[in-house]
C-alpha cells in the first residue's frame, strides 16, 4: 500500500484511553482510488497517484478526464502523489482503505493549508509580547524600531513585521495515530492539524521514523497500544 492517504479535516474532540483525556483531530477519509502509477522504467521513480471526492465531469479538464477514464474511475476533485512501499504493487482503479495504510500507534506527518488570517499585526503574526501596558507608556502594540540609522542604514529583508498571516502550506511532523475506525472511514490523530474544517489534508508515513527521537516515540506508542489490547482481552 502507499505511504499516505488523502482525507478531510472534521474538527477536534477528545477520547479517553488508560484514564487519560487525549485531544484528537478527527479526519474523514473518503474512498481513495489509484488514478496513476509511476514506475522506475517510465518515470524514474516509484509512486502512486491517489484521488478522492467525486467531481462533476463538466468541471474537470479534458486531460484529466482521459486519465480517469484510463484508470476506470469517475472524475475526482483531489489528487495527490505518494511513494510506494518497497515491493508493493497496485492496480489502476483500486480502492485504498485507511485501515490498510495506518494502524493505531503509527506516526504520521499531516499536511494542509492553514487558516487565512488576513493582514495582522506583528504581535499576532509573530507572537511578540508588546511594550509595557502601564500608565505613561506611549506604545503598546507597535512594532518599535526596525533598523539602525547609520549602519546598515536600511531594513533587512525578512524583518518580522505586520503583514499577511496564514493561508500557507503547513506540515506537522510525527503525529500519533490514536485510533482508526474503518466502518466510519475515520482516523484520529493526537493534537491539532493545519486547516479549517472540511479542508483537505494529506497523511504520510512520518519522516522522523529514521531519527532516534522518532523511533523512541514510535516504540512508546506501540507499547502503549499493546498494553491496552492486553487489558481488553
Amino acid at each position: 500500500m502507499p505511504k499516505g492517504i488523502i482525507g478531510k479535516k472534521v474538527g477536534m474532540t477528545r477520547v479517553f484511553k488508560n484514564g487519560k483525556a487525549i485531544p484528537v483531530t478527527v479526519i474523514k477519509v473518503e474512498p481513495n482510488y489509484v488514478v496513476d502509477i509511476k514506475t522506475e522504467e517510465r518515470d524514474g521513480y516509484s509512486a502512486v497517484v491517489l484521488g478522492t471526492d467525486e467531481a462533476k465531469e463538466k468541471n474537470t479538464p479534458k486531460p484529466l478526464l482521459g486519465i480517469f477514464k484510463k484508470a476506470g474511475v469517475k472524475p475526482l476533485k483531489k489528487l495527490k502523489e505518494f511513494p510506494l512501499k518497497e515491493g508493493e504493487e497496485l492496480n489502476l482503479g483500486q480502492e485504498v482503505k485507511i485501515e490498510d495504510v495506518f494502524q493505531p500507534g503509527d506516526l504520521v506527518d499531516v499536511s494542509g493549508t492553514s487558516k487565512g488570517r488576513g493582514f495582522t499585526s506583528a504581535m499576532k503574526r509573530w507572537d511578540f509580547s508588546g511594550f509595557p501596558k502601564s500608565h505613561g507608556a506611549r506604545y503598546h502594540r507597535a512594532v518599535g524600531s526596525i533598523g539602525a540609522c547609520e549602519d546598515p542604514g536600511r531594513v533587512w529583508k525578512t524583518k518580522r513585521m505586520a503583514g499577511h498571516y496564514g493561508n500557507e502550506r503547513v506540515t506537522v511532523l510525527g503525529m500519533e495515530v490514536v485510533d482508526v475506525i474503518p466502518e466510519e472511514g475515520v482516523i484520529l490523530v493526537k493534537g491539532s492539524v493545519p486547516g479549517a474544517p472540511k479542508s483537505y489534508v494529506e497523511l504520510k508515513s512520518s519522516v522522523i521514523l529514521d531519527r532516534r527521537k522518532g523511533q523512541r516515540k514510535l516504540a512508546k506508542a506501540k507499547a502503549a497500544y499493546a498494553t491496552e489490547e492486553t487489558k481488553e482481552s
